[in-house]
């Protein structure tokens, strides 16, 4: 073992008269791993959150939107749907309606947003299927305009609530555009065959699923829908996908993907992120501070032990290498104490989902942590440079000390 590490690890095990020293080394510990296990709960926390709307957002909405330039309905959206869904990364391609409305309940009324589903949308019919927490979707996208039956709809939980409705009971719905464009102003009922919850505050206080058919008779545009909700493999691939589609349709469509349409609320969450991250580092740096304080108290110790290396032929590199190295191996306990703190921690949160957030705020009720190796990896690292770089000022004092006034001062 060479004798820099040897003499590194003998300073920080010594008991004797070492007692302020040593409780500096432990605070300089203790420091760097809450600092880091808070950097790490941050980090998974931002990534968490940001994942969460994101899987949120894209289960109710299309990766990609394609619409015609003149913001017109497109009574050949079957065609138009079949031409996109055979462009490579493009997983299904169907059309569908969003429309506002007023729904009336026995409790209220309240603000909607029609959400018309084509009876061959299966990926869309299967994610709502998924979050449904009463009644079901037989028969539901099926035309229920035929004779006297009443149509199926779906509501969200939020907003079946508000309005007081709950499964089988019957409701009014007052389209916008039909009762601004219509003479019959009048709302047409519906029967509300299930209730879903997303997690995602948006849609299920505003959102009603029903038929695509039905949607556009609301309207008033038979047998037509307003946009192509598209869904692709790769969903950071939607640019390049997004290309292919204009190139295929030509200039009297136009498309709009995920990100640009979320664009102002990702931002907002990368500028957290980086402000948290770097509120956290400063902690971390003030926590690497410790160990300045501790090595320049081992050098005040030493400072006999110091100038006998020196005049034994230890070189003043020998000497700054071994105070760099206790402080290298305090930092190094620390990072890998608030490794193991920040996983922990993350862990006990997800299990008993302690991140709970007013869904009317944030739109999500609870945010699980989403634990990342690399980032767990980074903060790590930049913990212990941190740590090494807080030894620069005591290795460069102890290497400066002149040995032959040292040891004649100590006589």
């Amino acid at each position: 073992m060479p004798f820099e590490i040897f003499l590194a690890l003998r300073h920080l095990r010594s008991r004797q008269k070492r007692r302020l020293a040593r409780a500096t080394s432990l605070i300089a510990v203790i420091g760097i791993a809450v600092g880091l296990a808070a950097l790490i709960s941050a980090l998974a926390l931002a990534n968490g959150f940001r994942d969460e709307m994101r899987d949120k957002i894209l289960r109710g909405t299309a990766h990609l939107t394609v619409m015609r330039s003149d913001g017109q309905a497109m009574a050949d959206y079957k065609e138009v749907a079949a031409r996109v869904a055979s462009i490579p990364g493009v997983l299904s391609a169907t059309g569908t309606t969003y429309d506002g409305a007023i729904i009336v309940g026995p409790r209220g009324s309240a603000y909607a947003v029609l959400r018309g589903i084509d009876g061959a949308a299966a990926h869309t019919k299967a994610e709502i299927a998924q979050s449904l927490i009463a009644g079901s979707l037989d028969h539901v996208f099926e035309n229920g305009l035929d004779g006297n039956e009443i149509p199926a709809v779906v509501l969200g939980s939020e907003l079946a609530a508000r309005a007081g409705l709950e499964v089988g009971e019957v409701a009014e719905i007052i389209a916008a555009s039909a009762g601004v464009s219509s003479p019959d102003r009048s709302g047409r009922r519906v029967r509300v065959a299930a209730v879903f919850r997303s997690g995602l505050f948006e849609y299920d206080s505003t959102w009603i699923y029903l038929p695509l058919e039905t949607a556009s008779t609301f309207s008033g545009s038979s047998h037509a829908a307003s946009v192509i909700s598209v869904q692709i493999a790769n969903i950071y691939d939607v640019k390049s996908t997004a290309a292919s589609v204009k190139q295929a349709l030509g200039s009297d469509f136009t498309a709009a993907d995920w990100q640009e349409a979320n664009r102002p609320l990702f931002t907002a969450l990368a500028l957290e992120r980086r402000i948290g991250v770097v509120i956290i580092a400063l902690i971390i740096f003030i926590a690497a501070l410790n160990i300045t304080t501790t090595l320049i108290l081992v050098v005040v110790e030493r400072r006999r032990d110091i100038a006998i290396l020196n005049a034994l032929g230890a070189t003043s590199k020998s000497i700054m290498s071994i105070f760099v190295i206790e402080g290298a191996l305090v930092g190094a306990v620390g990072a890998a104490t608030g490794v193991l703190l920040g996983t922990v921690a993350i862990v006990i949160a997800n299990r008993y989902q302690l991140i709970s957030l007013p869904a009317d705020v944030y739109s999500i009720s609870n945010v699980p942590l989403g634990l990342n190796v690399r980032d767990m990896a980074l903060a790590a690292l930049m913990a212990f440079v941190l740590s090494v770089i807080a030894t620069v000022y005591p290795a460069r004092a102890a290497a400066r000390i002149r040995p032959a006034e040292m040891l004649r001062d100590t006589q």
